[in-house]
Formats: structure tokens, sequence, C-alpha cells
């Protein structure tokens, strides 16, 4: 049984990000739970629909005012192996005008092999690239460890010059939430948006309905009942207040068509707690103390 449930934490790089212990058990013999899950329905793909995580889809645009309440709103960019850049995922300028939040698994696999270097990607926010330092990579992995997993699942980079654009400022505190079922209203920011959505960016109000129990780095997992897809992964999740107060991690592009359930669903991130809170106000007085280039 600890098995299982660990299995169910367990990240998957770039498609069924959590439960797929689950999924594959549901599959038929030879059948891949990664493929089967995430196809998004021909018809929805002929009619140019986009296709929610589930039936009802409340994702609109985001606006200037959207990005002026959730400032630091950026997009990670990657060059493949013929130089082209693509839109890769969501990240957040946070605490400072060089520090930069986003997933691990933007860089390591679930086997935590290495699988874009950090020299290929860069950040963009408020209409402008900024180049990482290449050695600045953080991850949120331990050195002992053997698996990526949702809670572990965040990293912290460094700009090689200061942004010029407003930033996220780190949480005051770790989330005051209780671990267990709950129904916390919260907004899913994806400045990258999804690939199951029309717009380049999205914002929806949505209910955090499960915190896990901590696991990895004092962290625990949120499970939410958000529309979400390929590209939203490092989207932030924002309490009513507009405090940030986790970071999505595992996403799915699918549609589904049936309702949230809190066992079998897609949805998942990680609270800004624990080891990534510690390391967010450590990065913070580090940079804050650095020269300017």
């Amino acid at each position: 049984m600890a098995q299982g449930r660990r299995a169910r934490r367990v990240l998957a790089m770039g498609g069924v990000l959590a439960l797929v212990a689950i999924a594959g058990s549901r599959a038929p013999a030879g059948d891949d739970p990664t493929h089967r899950a995430s196809a998004v329905a021909p018809h929805d793909l002929a009619r140019g629909r986009s296709a929610a995580l589930y039936p009802y889809d409340g994702r609109r645009d985001m606006t200037g005012g959207d990005r002026a309440r959730y400032p630091g709103a950026g997009v990670l960019w990657c060059r493949r192996s013929d130089g082209v850049p693509q839109k890769a995922a969501a990240a957040w300028l946070i605490g400072t005008a060089s520090l930069v939040m986003l997933n691990a698994h933007n860089f390591r696999n679930r086997q935590l092999d290495t699988t874009r270097s950090v020299g290929d990607c860069y950040f963009q926010i408020g209409g402008r690239n900024y180049d990482f330092v290449a050695d600045s990579l953080r991850l949120g992995v331990a050195a002992n460890a053997t698996r990526l997993h949702i809670t572990d699942d965040w990293a912290l980079l460094r700009l090689a010059q200061p942004a010029d654009a407003p930033r996220q400022p780190v949480p005051e505190a770790a989330p005051d939430l209780s671990t267990g079922d709950l129904a916390l209203p919260v907004t899913l920011v994806a400045p990258g948006g999804h690939q199951n959505y029309r717009g380049d960016s999205s914002l929806e109000t949505c209910t955090v309905r499960r915190i896990d129990p901590p696991t990895e780095g004092g962290i625990r997992r949120a499970r939410h009942d958000c529309n979400d897809g390929y590209g939203g992964s490092g989207s932030g999740l924002f309490d009513e207040a507009g405090r940030l107060v986790a970071m999505q991690s595992a996403s799915l592009s699918m549609n589904s068509r049936h309702a949230f359930d809190i066992e079998f669903h897609y949805g998942s991130a990680l609270l800004i707690e624990g080891e990534l809170l510690d390391a967010l106000r450590r990065a913070q007085r580090e940079n804050g103390s650095r020269p300017a280039p």
C-alpha cells in the first residue's frame, strides 16, 4: 500500500505526470496509459475546440489587469535541436529582479536524467527575453534522490541581467492550510497557456479539494479541480487574497468528459512551503546582496 501511494506521487515528464500506476492498472494489457489517456477527441481537433480536462471550462485569456494583480508571471522558452525556440512552461520572477521559479521537470525527467540544458532556454516577461546564468540551476531534489516527484518538482534559476518587470513577492509564510479534504477557492494563473486552450495564456477560478501529508522536502501536494494541460506546468495557484500558495506540477492534455474525481484526476500542485520556501528566502537574500552585472 505504501508503494502504491508513492507511485501515485511519482512525476512522469511530459505526459501523465501523476497517478500513472493507477491509470496503468486500469488499462488493457499492452495499452500505454500515457498515450491512451492523453488523446484528444478527433472531433474536437477538427472543430478547433479547446479540450478541457473537465466538461466545464471556465478559463479565459489573461488581461493587463490580471498581470498587475499577479506580477512575475512569465514563460520559459527553450530551443529545439534545430535552434527554433518553443514555449515550454510557465515560470515566475519572484523575490528579486533576477530570481526565477519554475518546475524541475523542465530540465530533468522522472529518473533525473538531464533532458534540457539551461543554456538552451530563456525567460520571457513583459515582452522581453532574458538569458539564465547557466550554472545557477538549483533543483528541489535531494542529493541522494533517484526519482522526481510532485513535491520536489521545483527549481530556481538566476537571470544574467535583472528583468525590467514587476515580480511576485516571496510568501511571508507557508500557506496556513490543514492537511486533508477542504474547499479552498483559488485562481490558476497560467502565463504559458495550455495546449488544450486557444489563448497564449489563461486564468481560471477553481478549487483545491485535498492537501496530502508532507513528503519530499516537507512539502505537501495540493489536488485541485482546475483545468490544465501540456504547457500549464509551473502555473501559479493564488488564494482569494491574491497570495501565491502553490505551483502547478502535473498536467495532462486530454478531454476526459467526466467530472473531477479526487482519486483519479491529473492536476497536482506543490505548496510554497518547506524546503522550497526556505530556498526562495535564501536566494532572495543572496541575489539582493549580489552586485548588479
